[in-house]
């Protein structure tokens, strides 16, 4: 079977050195939430779009959607300049996923810059408390409608009843489950648990999930271990809002690249063509407009 075209709706360019890019996370100082001092081998050496296209040209990857990595830059707006340069440059990365603090008095000033950009395609808000019910996200969460944006959302299993309610609410911005719902245990009981958080999300039509990030969870993992997390979410969300992604630098803590397409590959092989087609590449060019 020929290894389908994949469009990576997930990856991360950066550059350490940059003068007006700060990136939280890899910081030599810092404990990441879920990774612990992991983080910090990113951070020994610059990932750029043309690392990104070397090193995928066995994987059939023909595009890629940039999700914010310069966590605590002072203006966010600097990265999707940064990311734009670098697709005029290379082609890569065709869509931007860019930060904005969605609570700001100010916010619409933030995306209007953004949206300056031709690549910019979505915003991704690593908010704080109950943000997801609190009327302050909301108004700034509304405007992604105004400017055609995507919101990408890092919710887990607890959080999905006030996720689908805030799809509900607001049912022409489409929602990106990032990371599976990024589940962060491998018990039998936190399985169950994230199967009805799914299902609870999976009933809004405008949730999409993006199947990747799945070594974070399970830095050993294997097909095995991870095809029920893979086919629960196709069974959840059908193969009309499900994609593939990687999660790539982060990821390869745990993996090398052409694992993960392949995972997906062996996963999906008795899937029809046009599935396969939807999940690697068709459903992430027809959200993100690529």
């Amino acid at each position: 079977m020929d290894k389908p075209e994949f469009v990576d709706a997930h990856v991360h360019f950066y550059d350490m050195q940059h003068p007006e890019l700060f990136y939280a996370h890899w910081q030599p100082d810092v404990v990441h939430p879920s990774l612990g001092t992991l983080p910090r081998k990113l951070a020994e050496r610059n990932w750029l779009a043309e690392d990104f296209i070397e090193l995928t040209r066995g994987a059939n990857v023909t595009k890629a959607v940039h999700v914010q990595a310069a966590i605590g830059s002072e203006d966010p707006v600097k990265e999707t300049e940064w990311l734009q340069e670098a697709a005029d440059r290379t082609g890569f990365p065709q869509g931007i996923v860019a930060y904005a603090d969605l609570r700001h008095p100010d916010v619409e000033t933030t995306l209007e810059r953004h949206c300056e950009f031709p690549n910019m395609r979505g915003i991704r808000d690593f908010s704080y408390g109950d943000y997801l019910v609190e009327p302050d996200f909301h108004r700034g969460y509304a405007l992604l409608e105004k400017y055609g944006l995507v919101a990408s959302i890092a919710a887990q299993w607890q959080d999905m009843e006030k996720l689908a309610a805030l799809a509900a609410k607001f049912p022409n911005i489409p929602i990106v489950i990032d990371h599976a719902g990024v589940p962060s245990e491998r018990t039998a009981e936190y399985f169950e648990n994230w199967k009805r958080g799914m299902r609870t999300a999976a009933e809004a039509d405008n949730i999409v999930c993006k199947i990747s990030g799945l070594g974070m969870g399970d830095n050993d993992w294997t097909v095995d271990s991870i095809q029920p997390y893979v086919l629960h979410c196709i069974e959840t969300f059908g193969v009309e809002r499900s994609l593939f992604a990687t999660n790539w630098p982060v990821d390869s803590l745990f993996s090398d690249y052409d694992a993960i397409v392949d995972a997906y590959d062996e996963i999906t092989a008795r899937f029809s063509a046009e599935e396969r087609a939807s999940l690697f590449s068709k459903n992430s060019e027809a959200l993100y407009r690529i």
